[in-house]
């Protein structure tokens, strides 16, 4: 009786203890502003007890605060938007002015009152009472770039996704998208990695993906109001990187109707060839996109209740075309099938190109509701499907490889300001998430050819030329099933007056379902030392057969699933201390942890088939547990010298830590099933410690007059513990005991001359090194030791794949005569490393008997212009139409970037060499190779072949440049 009673007690207790918790005021990353100022009298002196009010343009939604004892105020919290500042004194008269809060940043606000009833005559300016706001951020110590609506829908956007324009931000570069379930959703690298270590937050609420890492969700850039890209010392309110995050805010309604619809158009006459792959007189490459876009916003109830809605469907027949050397390859194949040579396959179609049909829908759907003066609401819900047909397949595969990807994610947000006092408030968000993915291969052959050819890059699934994608690379396995589901909880109380700004909360992520499958089917995959044309040859035919199966590595049948059950806790506090009117420190601390990270389908890894070997290797027979120690520090000062407002110096340092993604040790998990484990066999390393970089930044912001701004910062990031695979013989052990170096100068530049131009320019000076074995990256799970025996050796340390020693971008819209404005976007930067491999991919190749190093091979340089050319139409006061014309990589300049073929095996080699791994000689009769035609190699640049113009098998690389396109559209708006 005791015992049911104790735990009827329990349920209660724990009932009471949720509904208090969603009684709260619960807050995700924060995507509000702050405004920070003094109030002062024509003589400097300051005014106590002034009443400062903001409401926001449109919008009932309005906040008010009182200036302390030394004429100070600070507002937290505030949505981002312009906002209506009037401040009042007794004896003074009032003033006004309208300010913009931007994301993730404080505005300095210098405010001042002149004498109520005082005659223009005694004011020597004759001026009225006035605000001035300085544009730059005098308290934060945080390397940030803040992004607003009116970029997203000027700025030429190839792609249309919301993280191209996050270039602007200094220290950021383009990388290939990451994962075919994130098909169009570009990647931001900072800090030299990969950008899977990043966070993202919407609206507050998480929207990171907990499996491969980097951004999960689409959004139209048409639903965007705002958002920060933060590459360096995010405050202790910001968790789950290691590098940068993303914080975007949605558009909202107003007390006026406002819509826009769009659209955009591109088509294979608006596009130049890709000479590579498209050569002349072949057809041109079919290809055509249309994007339709539309959004509403307006009130329900006037000052009560608002309404904002977007929607963007995008409609993309885009395709492969095949070079005349993988279609005399196919071809040489298709002739083999014909001779019977193939079991069971008796011919093979060769097409001049293969369609890639792309269809997606984005929608968003957001509520704001002013419940009171203390408490506003807003419900926002969004969601992004898309199929893509033939996705995988790349120039020198058949389309058997490729698969149907469908891909549905769904987003819903809920949060609450609730202001206790005019200094104390609290912000509550609930965020709940799902997605789901299915990839359907086009073939089911049981088995898969492969030729050198195919070997292009190390980024493409597969490297299958005929037959099933097994979705396994040299670097990772790809699912064709995903789950998963996430529930965050988050409040955070923050104080906004005096000399400190106080701010202290807490987070639970609930993540139930984080499951998926990889391929398990039986499949038998034939890797043949030479092209289809090498054994067409009579002398060679009869050697087809006898490398088939000397080829042949057969899996079996085995349970792919994997499925996890994560919760993530947070806390932080932090304070913004204005020691003087010239000088803020910021400090603060941030714990976190996890529950449930090592377990897998409920079993933990001694569940693990390989476990029984253990100990071995000096791996004690031990599971992994969640680490508990992930205190970080964050630390910051902001000086501002003299009484201009317009200088501020910056210096801070603070630890991030990150799980990362599950994704690098999958197979592990999957092998807990207790079914068949596919080989290799895998296991989690006991000593596990999470990830963590330490950032230690320094630099100077100026404002040299209200049009021109310039900053210079200088950071410095080291990594910790990061992921990477041991590969012992008897198994693949993965560890956290990476280590990696970033170090960055970074110069930024912007003006604002009204009705004339604004620009931004950046140039950034950097060196990113890590170790690794085939492929360098910086906090990412693809890194491999070469000798699991000497895995800190010399050679396996270099630049990772994102080091680019300098990069430059330049931003600005021009407005012209006749009323037209020209937007550009230009980017420049140095040749990206890559690696050549040995042909089974287990390490890096020799060049005349010596072993080359980590990435020591150079790309090409990266020169991309484009252009935008609008001319917005006027019809009354409100309505709008804008027909432009958008032009990509204006001067059609080929950019292989780092997409070099990436294997021995494609390379054109005596088949001795291929075999050996070590080059000494070019072919220059390919693939004879005949003695009179072998040229020595003398220089590293003769091994380096661009593999294709169209570079990722994600869709059109960012670091592969497109030749010249062209896009048509026009908007409405009112």
């Amino acid at each position: 009786m005791t015992s049911k009673t104790n735990t009827l007690r329990y349920r209660a207790a724990l009932t009471l203890l949720c509904f208090a918790i969603l009684s709260l005021s619960i807050h995700a990353q924060n995507p509000s502003g702050s405004l920070r100022g003094v109030v002062q009298d024509p003589s400097g002196g300051r005014i106590a007890s002034a009443t400062i009010s903001a409401q926001a343009a449109g919008s009932s939604l309005k906040r008010e605060v009182t200036s302390d004892a030394h004429g100070e105020f600070r507002m937290n919290e505030l949505l981002p938007g312009t906002y209506r500042l009037v401040v009042s004194a007794q004896g003074f008269a009032e003033a006004s002015a309208d300010i913009a809060a931007v994301v993730s940043s404080v505005r300095d606000v210098a405010v001042t009152l002149k004498p109520a009833g005082v005659t223009e005559t005694v004011n020597v300016n004759a001026q009225p009472s006035s605000i001035t706001a300085q544009p730059i951020d005098l308290a934060s110590v945080v390397h940030q770039a803040t992004v607003i609506s009116q970029d997203l829908q000027t700025l030429p956007l190839a792609a249309r996704s919301f993280a191209n324009i996050a270039y602007l931000a200094p220290g950021t570069e383009p990388v290939e998208p990451s994962d075919p379930t994130k098909a169009r959703i570009t990647a931001v690298s900072t800090g030299g990695s990969s950008g899977l270590n990043n966070e993202l937050s919407v609206d507050g609420g998480d929207n990171s993906d907990d499996w491969i890492g980097g951004f999960l969700q689409n959004f139209s850039p048409d639903a965007i109001q705002e958002f920060a890209v933060r590459t360096a010392n995010e405050d202790a309110d910001t968790g789950g990187t290691t590098a940068g995050s993303v914080v975007i805010t949605t558009r909202r309604g107003t007390n006026e109707w406002h819509g826009t619809s769009a659209f955009y158009e591109r088509a294979a006459s608006l596009n130049a060839r890709f000479p590579i792959e498209n050569p002349a007189p072949n057809p041109k490459q079919p290809f055509s996109r249309q994007n339709y876009v539309a959004t509403l916003g307006g009130p329900i109830k006037h000052d009560k209740v608002w309404l904002f809605a977007s929607f963007e469907h995008v409609h993309e027949n885009a395709s492969i075309a095949y070079s005349p050397a993988s279609t005399t390859q196919f071809n040489a194949l298709a002739q083999l099938a014909s001779d019977g040579l193939i079991p069971g396959v008796s011919s093979i179609p060769v097409p001049n190109n293969v369609p890639i049909p792309f269809r997606d829908y984005i929608s968003s759907l957001r509520f704001d509701w002013a419940q009171s003066a203390k408490s506003q609401w807003f419900l926002r819900t969004s969601s992004d499907s898309y199929l893509t047909h033939n996705n995988l397949v790349q120039q020198a595969t058949l389309p058997s490889t490729g698969l149907t990807t469908h891909n549905n994610y769904f987003n819903t947000v809920i949060s609450n300001t609730y202001v206790f006092s005019p200094t104390w408030l609290g912000t509550f968000v609930f965020d709940a998430s799902e997605l789901h993915l299915t990839q359907t291969r086009n073939s089911a052959l049981g088995f898969a050819l492969q030729f050198p050819f195919s070997l292009t890059s190390l980024t493409v699934s597969g490297h299958e030329t005929f037959g099933d994608n097994q979705f396994a690379t040299p670097i990772t396995a790809f699912p064709e099933l995903r789950n998963q589901q996430k529930y965050q909880f988050r409040y955070d109380v923050s104080r906004g007056s005096g000399d400190h700004a106080p701010k202290f909360g807490i987070s639970f992520i609930h993540e139930p379902v984080l499951s998926g499958a990889l391929s398990a089917n039986a499949e038998t995959l034939y890797s043949f030392p030479n092209d289809p044309i090498f054994y067409t040859g009579p002398a060679n035919l009869a050697q087809f057969p006898v490398d088939l199966a000397a080829g042949a590595v057969s899996t079996p049948a085995g349970d792919g699933s994997f499925s996890q059950s994560v919760q993530r806790l947070a806390f932080y506090a932090q304070d913004s201390w204005r020691v003087s009117r010239h000088l803020t420190f910021n400090y603060g601390v941030r714990y976190q942890t996890t529950f449930g990270l090592f377990i897998a389908s409920g079993r933990n890894q001694t569940a693990n088939p390989t476990f029984l070997l253990l100990p071995l290797h000096g791996v004690p027979a031990a599971v992994p547990h969640d680490y508990r120690k992930q205190f970080a520090p964050r630390l910051g000062i902001a000086y501002s010298p003299g009484d201009s407002g317009k200088t501020v110096f910056r210096a801070g340092f603070g630890l991030f830590h990150n799980d990362l993604a599950q994704n690098g040790w999958g197979t592990a998990f999957q092998a807990v099933n207790g079914g068949v484990d596919n080989s290799p066999p895998s296991l989690i390393d006991p000593n596990y410690k999470t990830p963590y970089s330490i950032h230690a930044t320094g630099g100077m912001q100026h404002a040299f007059n209200e049009h021109w701004t310039a900053s210079a910062d200088y950071t410095h990031e080291e990594g910790n513990h990061a992921y990477r695979t041991y590969p012992f013989p008897e198994f693949n052990l993965y560890k956290s005991d990476n280590r990696s170096s970033y170090n960055a100068l970074m110069l930024h530049l912007q003006g604002n001359v009204s009705n004339r131009f604004n620009l931004v320019a950046n140039y950034t000076l950097a060196h990113a090194q890590t170790w690794g074995c085939i492929l360098g990256e910086i906090f990412d799970y693809v890194n491999t030791v070469c000798d699991p025996f000497n895995a800190f050796a010399k050679s396996d340390y270099g630049p990772s794949g994102e080091d680019v020693p300098q990069r430059f971008v330049l931003a600005g819209t021009a407005h012209a005569a006749g009323g037209f404005e020209v937007t550009t976007m230009f980017q420049a930067e140095s040749a990206r490393p890559f690696t050549i491999t040995t042909a089974n991919n287990s390490g890096r190749i020799s060049v005349n008997g010596v072993p080359t190093s980590l990435d020591q091979f150079r790309g090409t340089p990266y020169i991309q212009m484009d252009l935008r050319v609008s001319r917005p139409i006027k019809f009354g006061e409100r309505w709008q139409v804008m027909p432009f014309a958008e032009f990509f990589n204006l001067f059609n300049r080929n950019n292989p970037g780092a997409n070099y073929v990436a294997n021995i095996s494609a390379l054109p080699l005596q088949p001795s060499e291929i075999a050996s791994g070590n080059a000494t000689n070019i072919c220059l009769d390919f693939p004879t190779c005949s003695a009179g035609q072998l040229r020595p190699i003398t220089s590293l640049k003769q091994l380096e072949i661009p593999a294709g113009g169209l570079g990722d098998f994600f869709g059109p690389g960012t670091t592969v440049g497109i030749p010249f396109a062209a896009q048509l559209g026009v908007r409405v708006s009112f």
